[in-house]
Order: structure tokens, then sequence, then C-alpha cells
């Protein structure tokens, strides 16, 4: 009997999971049964993928540029890689402000939605974590470039949200192989290549239990949702936020199939497991592990370029989170008759933009991200809780599927930056029990 592929099986973990979620709805007892007995393998499951995210940086990164032999093709990789984001990020901004100024969800929302909203989020706990997370993130322009060198490798290679830092010192230590030479450099490329290997049979393992993991978070989804009646009220500006997602695979789409001459829907298939992942974890930075062994796997994108592009964007590029900070912060100012000019929307581009850079690849990071771009406009800061309170209610599923953007988005730069400097092969999968035979 042929074996269903990973996709479907993810797929059926996770359809399983939201009806047994929405079954736990009903009892009393269903909501602590779930949380207590259920929820906690999906939580093995995310703690395994963030545990061999900085291993599988370390070693895949440095692995890269020891390959390269020549630093001239690392800075090509590296400026292509920057640039393409940067243009993918503003087209993603883009997308959504056309979409929330002419459709303007805002204008649906009556005084006694906004009043109940506010009475029932703006004093929750989660939303002034947001608030206070946001105040320590003010900075100066370029404090995220001081962010990114970090003062001790052991701490940054000990933290997923320094994520930056490892990118820098591994880098950094990459380089410096290649300029000792490839002799000299022999003995720790040997080590980085063997523990490429090692992390890369690792996610193989951790896939096995994929199905099982999805349908024990979706399930804790369904079970820890809010007021039903809240979220038909904000279903226009949801909706807002999802055409704009769907929009920009659409580019996604068009780029892959015009630039790399490769099928779109045979790209998506292809990343369709990390997608489906990063759904259910809601953090790129936890499906980064399954990101990169799609891409280099089963789309054919060699690991000197999948190695550098990924990790960065996991932590740089949030297409899906960037869209969603301009649909959300004209949304709350046309909520809330708070007057908008070209000039602040233009402001909300630029700020989205510097506002990704620096945002952990977290769940719950687009909120930090966007009282940042609020502020940025000028918005009363007497007012900030209840803008939050407005759109609280929707953003775990909308915080779901932007990561799924996010995600699809890093895979499409991987293609055309491989493609770019002849790195995009053909797929060479690889299975879990290819070398069982070796050592039962």
């Amino acid at each position: 009997m042929r074996k269903l592929e990973l996709h479907w099986q993810i797929l059926i973990g996770m359809l399983l999971g939201l009806v047994f979620g929405f079954a736990m709805t009903y009892p009393d007892w269903g909501r602590e049964f779930v949380q207590d007995w259920i929820n906690p393998f999906g939580t093995i499951f995310v703690k395994l993928l963030k545990l061999i995210a900085i291993p599988l940086i370390l070693a895949s990164l440095v692995k890269g540029i020891s390959d390269l032999k020549d630093i001239s093709k690392f800075r090509r990789i590296g400026l292509r890689t920057i640039s393409i984001y940067v243009v993918t990020t503003v087209v993603a901004i883009t997308i959504g402000l056309l979409l929330v100024n002419v459709l303007k969800p805002g204008d649906g929302i009556s005084e006694e939605t906004i009043t109940k909203l506010t009475e029932t989020y703006a004093t929750d706990t989660a939303v002034t974590s947001k608030l206070e997370e946001a105040s320590r993130q003010r900075q100066r322009p370029l404090g995220f470039l001081e962010d990114m060198v970090p003062d001790n490798a052991i701490k940054a290679l000990s933290e997923n949200k320094l994520m930056l830092q490892v990118i820098f010192f591994t880098i950094f230590l990459g380089i410096s192989m290649l300029l000792i030479g490839e002799e000299r450099a022999k003995p720790l490329k040997n080590f980085f290549d063997s523990l490429n290997f090692v992390v890369l049979k690792m996610v193989d393992l951790i896939m096995l239990t994929a199905p099982f993991a999805v349908f024990a978070l979706l399930a804790n989804v369904v079970v820890s949702s809010g007021d039903p009646d809240l979220l038909i009220a904000l279903l226009r500006y949801a909706g807002v936020v999802v055409l704009g997602l769907f929009l920009l695979v659409v580019f996604y789409a068009v780029v892959v199939g015009s630039y790399t001459k490769k099928n779109p829907f045979w790209f998506l298939k292809q990343i369709s497991p990390a997608q489906l992942l990063a759904f259910s974890t809601s953090s790129s930075a936890a499906t980064l592990p399954v990101t990169m062994e799609r891409v280099e796997e089963h789309i054919g994108v060699d690991k000197e370029v999948s190695s550098f592009v990924l990790p960065v964007g996991a932590t740089i590029n949030m297409d899906g989170t960037s869209l969603y900070q301009g649909v959300a912060a004209v949304f709350i100012a046309q909520a809330l008759a708070f007057d908008l000019t070209l000039g602040d929307q233009l402001t909300i581009v630029l700020t989205a933009l510097l506002a990704s850079i620096g945002s952990a690849a977290v769940p719950g990071a687009g909120m930090v991200m966007l009282v940042i771009v609020l502020e940025s406009i000028g918005f009363p800061a007497d007012k900030l809780a209840i803008g939050l309170a407005l759109i609280f209610a929707v953003d775990r599923p909308l915080d779901m599927c932007r990561t799924v953007i996010n995600v699809t988005g890093d895979a499409t730069v991987s293609m055309v930056v491989a493609k770019s400097v002849g790195k995009l092969g053909e797929p060479k999968v690889e299975d879990w029990d290819d070398y069982y035979e070796e050592v039962k």
C-alpha cells in the first residue's frame, strides 16, 4: 500500500484537531482536558524543533560558507538576499495598505462592538504585556545593528530569540575559516559537515510525529478561542488580512513561475509541510528546520544558498506580518476615527519594514511591532490599549495565517537567489531510515 504523503498526513491531523477541539468546547471539562492531556504533545513537538534550530543554523551556515571557497560568492548571495527581502516586504505592506484603504473594514465596526471589545481585552494581561514589550523595544534607528552583534557567543547560542546574533557569529566564523585556507580549516569543516547531517536526520525523526503534534496544537487553539460573537464582528477586518495574504501567495507564485521557470503549484506542494507546521505553531523560527529540509531536499536549492537565505529570512523577512501591520494600523485608525495622511501611510511602510528586521520570529511578535508602527504615526498613547483590544480577538488565527506567508516568502526568495547564482538543482530527498540497514 502506497504511503500517504506527509502534507496529507499533517492536513488530516489538523482537521481532526479542529473537529476534536470544537467537540471539547461543549463539556465543562473539555478545555481543561485538552490543555492538560492533549496540548503537551504539541508543546513537546515545538520544543524539539526549537531545540535543533540553532545547531542547524550553526552547522548549515558554516558548511555553506566554507563550501563556497570564495568570499566574493558569499558577498553576492548576501547582497541579493537582503535586497530581495526588502523588496518583498515593501510589496507586502503596499498590498495591505491598498486593500484596507479600498475596502475600509474599520468603517463597519459599531460603537457597541468597540465598547465590548475594549471592556473585554483592553485590560487583558496579554494586551498590556505587548505594550510593555513594545516600550522596551523602542530604540535608536541603528539599534538593531547593535543588537545583531553579540558580546558573548555562548549566550547567543543558548537563546533562540537571539537568532540574529547567532547568524552574525556563524558568518564571522565561516568567513574566518575561508581566510585561513582549506587545509587548516579542514578539521573544523569536517566537524560541522557531520553535525549538519546529524541535525537534518533529527529533523526527519521529529517530522514522524508531526501529524499527531498538529492535532494537539490545533485542538488547543480551538478550545482557547475567545467570544464567537466578537470574532464575527471582526470578520471584515480578518477577511481583508486573509485576502492580502492570498494575493501575496499569488505574487510568490508569479515570481517562482516567471523567474525560476518552476511550476508554482509544484513549489507550493513541496513547501506545504512547512506551511502547515507554520500554521500550527505560529512561529517561523520553530518551523525553520523543516523549511530548510523541504527547500534543500524537495526543491533543490543548494545548501550554500539555503543555509544563509533561510535563517536570515526567518529573522528579518516577515512579509505576512508586515502586511498585517499595514492593515491593522489603518483598520484601528478607521475604527477610532483617527485620520491618516499620505505621509502617515508612507511612515507605516517604512516603520513596518524596519520593525520586521528586529522582531523575534515567535508567536505574538506582530502585536508588539504594531504598537511601534502606531506610535510612529502619532497615534494617541491613551488609545493604544483600545487599538490592540480591537484586533486581539482574531490575532491568534491571523498570526497562524501570516506565519504561513512568512515561511513561503523565505522559500521563494531562496529559490530566486539560488537561480540567480546557478545553485538551483534537482531535488534529492532523504528519508529517516536511509542508513538504518547499516546500524540495525
